[in-house]
C-alpha cells in the first residue's frame, strides 16, 4: 500500500484512526528553513474535531510532536517526522462493523483487496489520516513563504448541499473564512449552511458540497507540459482526500458551454508583466502556471456514516441491516478546508523546488 505523495518534496503519512497515533514523514525539505511546532499546530487546529457543534464531538487536541529533522527552530535537511497521538478513540463503537460492511465506506473493497482491514474507525480510510497531510502542508507553507512570500493559498466552503456562497474567488478573505464555524466566505452563507448541517445531523443524515480554493500571486512556470501538469498533480492531490468526488480548475465543466473565441484568455501587457484579460484557464496553460490566480473547486460527497438503518451485507455475504454508530461529521466540508489548503501547498512547494532544478540562466 503506497502512502506517499510528491517528487522532491515528498510526504509519507502513517497511522490508523483508532491506533496509537498518526503522522507524517517529510523528505526533501531544504535545510535552515525556520520551523516550529507552533506553526504546524496552528494549521492542525483548523481541522481538529470537537471545535464546534457542526463537526464530530471526538475530543482530540491533535498536539503535534516534532520527532526529527528540526534543531533549534531550523530544519536540518534530513527527514522530518511529525507525530500526533490519538487520545479519544472508542473502538467499541465499531464492534458491529468488524464483520459488517458500511454502505459507501471502504470496508468491502479493503477486505477484497487485502484480506484484512483495520475495522475500528476505518483505519487508513478514515479522514483522521489527513492529520499528516495538514502537518506536512504547514511545512510546505513555510517553504512557500520563504521562497515566494507574496503567494497566498485560500480555501473556503463554497457550497453545502444546495446552499451556495456567492462571493467571487478574488474577493474571498482568509480572515472571514477562519472567522466562522463553517469556513465559508460570508456571514449570511455561514448561518444558512450551519443551520442545514445541524438539521441533517438531527435527522441522522448528512450533506456534501464544494470546497473552492484560490492561489494568488503564483510564480509563472510551475508545472510540466506532459504527465506532471500542474493541474494534473493538483487533481491527484485533491482527489486523494477522503470523500472527494470531483475536481475542476478554471472554467472546468462549464468549458463546453463556451465557443473558442469566448473561452480563450487574450494576453496583454501590464507594465513589464504578461497578463490575461480573462481567466478561464484558471491560472494554468499547457500544464504550467501563467501567473494568474489558480482557481479550483473540489466536490465532496455526503458523509457515508448515517444514524439511519441501511441495507448492507457482512463478510459472510449475508444481507443484513446496519445503523451508524460513533462520532462523525454530518458534513465534512468545514474540516476539509485546511486539508485542501495543505494539499495545494504541498503540490506548489514540490513544483517550486523542482523548478529550481530545471533551468540555469548562464547569462546571469
Amino acid at each position: 500500500m503506497s502512502s506517499s505523495f510528491g517528487s522532491i518534496f515528498r510526504i509519507s503519512t502513517w497511522g490508523e484512526s483508532h491506533g496509537v497515533g498518526v503522522g507524517v514523514v517529510i523528505d526533501g525539505c531544504p535545510a535552515r528553513l525556520p520551523l516550529t511546532a507552533a506553526q504546524i499546530q496552528a494549521e492542525l487546529d483548523k481541522r481538529r474535531p470537537g471545535q464546534s457543534d457542526i463537526v464530530t464531538p471526538r475530543n482530540e487536541a491533535d498536539t503535534v510532536e516534532i520527532l526529527s529533522g528540526v534543531v533549534d527552530g531550523l530544519t536540518t535537511g534530513t527527514p522530518i517526522a511529525l507525530s500526533v497521538r490519538n487520545k479519544d478513540h472508542r473502538s467499541s463503537a465499531y464492534d458491529e462493523m468488524q464483520h459488517t460492511y458500511r454502505p459507501s465506506h471502504a470496508d468491502f473493497c479493503y477486505d477484497a483487496k487485502y484480506g484484512i482491514r483495520a475495522w475500528a474507525g476505518g483505519g487508513r480510510a478514515s479522514a483522521r489520516e489527513t492529520i499528516g497531510r495538514v502537518a506536512a502542508g504547514a511545512v510546505a507553507k513555510a517553504i512557500l513563504q520563504a521562497l515566494c512570500p507574496q503567494l497566498e493559498v485560500v480555501a473556503w466552503v463554497q457550497q453545502v448541499h444546495t446552499i451556495i456562497c456567492p462571493v467571487a474567488p478574488h474577493a474571498v478573505q482568509a480572515d472571514t473564512v477562519n472567522g466562522n464555524i463553517v469556513r465559508t466566505a460570508d456571514a449570511e452563507s455561514a448561518e444558512l449552511m450551519a443551520h442545514a448541517i445541524r438539521e441533517a445531523r438531527s435527522n441522522g443524515n448528512s450533506l456534501g458540497g464544494v470546497v473552492a480554493c484560490t492561489v494568488r500571486n503564483c510564480p509563472v512556470g510551475l508545472g510540466d507540459p506532459v504527465f506532471d501538469k500542474l493541474e494534473a498533480t493538483l487533481a491527484h492531490a485533491m482527489m486523494s482526500i477522503p470523500a472527494t468526488k470531483g475536481f475542476e480548475v478554471g472554467s472546468g465543466f462549464s468549458a463546453p458551454l463556451f465557443t473558442g473565441s469566448q473561452h480563450n484568455d487574450e494576453f496583454y501587457m501590464e507594465g513589464q508583466r504578461v497578463r490575461t484579460r480573462t481567466n478561464n484557464s484558471g491560472g494554468i496553460q499547457g500544464g504550467i502556471s501563467n501567473g494568474e490566480d489558480i482557481n479550483m473547486r473540489i466536490a465532496f460527497k455526503p458523509t457515508a456514516t448515517l444514524m439511519l438503518e441501511q441495507n448492507t451485507v457482512n463478510d459472510a455475504h449475508q444481507e443484513v441491516t446496519l445503523r451508524g454508530k460513533g462520532r462523525h461529521d454530518a458534513c465534512v466540508l468545514p474540516r476539509a478546508v485546511p486539508v485542501v489548503e495543505a494539499m495545494a501547498c504541498i503540490v506548489l512547494a514540490d513544483h517550486l523546488l523542482k523548478q529550481r532544478t530545471t533551468r540555469i540562466d548562464f547569462n546571469a
